[in-house]
């Protein structure tokens, strides 16, 4: 398992550097050669993936001071680092096209999701967790906030891959196209390592 984490560590810190590459490019790599308006997929992807990204951050930390487990502080903290990253390539983005990063239409409304029904309270968007959720993993320790953080962040990620791949079917920037598919390639592989890492523990992602 360290063997996997370790690549899964050195995946994280090539996305960082790529990730600082990809944010010098995108002041002379427009896609479309255009600024993208407020409505448009590649604004409505950069405001709800980084608050996506956010809550998966938050999740991280939460769970590294709920175990004492090498690997899952390794992949808490690698998830952490990476999202917290791209979050800000997100926001970065948005500030330089000029555009809000809040909006008052209902997540997910570029992807033509924004009368999807909620998970529940604090589930804004899909794989998200809910606020009773996020306080469950708070009171959880050990093997038990290892499961549940793993399977939450399993939901998560399958709910991210879902937005990235919306992106790449409706964003026109293409630097925001090759971050999302980054996403797609990364999170894939979490989920591979996660359901190891449940298995090895007994249990199974929820879906």
């Amino acid at each position: 398992m360290k063997q996997h984490v370790g690549w899964i560590a050195g995946t994280a810190a090539a996305v960082l550097v790529a990730a600082g590459a990809i944010t010098y490019a995108v002041a002379e790599d427009g896609g479309s050669g255009t600024t993208p308006v407020a409505d448009s997929a590649d604004a409505g992807f950069a405001r709800d993936m980084a608050v996506h990204h956010q809550q998966a951050v938050e999740m991280s930390y939460i769970v590294r001071d709920r175990t004492d487990d090498e690997d899952v502080r390794r992949l808490a903290y690698d998830i952490a680092q990476t999202q917290a990253n791209q979050r800000g390539m997100l926001l970065g983005w948005l500030d330089l096209w000029d555009l809000p990063k809040v909006s008052s239409k209902a997540p997910m409304t570029w992807m033509g999701m924004g009368d999807m029904p909620s998970a529940g309270d604090g589930s804004l968007m899909p794989g998200m967790a809910t606020n009773a959720d996020m306080k469950k993993l708070g009171t959880l320790n050990g093997k038990q906030a290892e499961i549940f953080f793993l399977q939450l962040m399993t939901d998560h990620h399958k709910g991210g891959i879902h937005m990235a791949e919306g992106c790449l079917d409706r964003c026109g920037v293409g630097v925001e196209k090759r971050l999302a598919q980054t996403m797609v390639n990364g999170q894939r592989s979490e989920i591979d390592l996660m359901a190891d890492m449940l298995k090895e523990r007994g249990a199974k992602p929820r879906s």
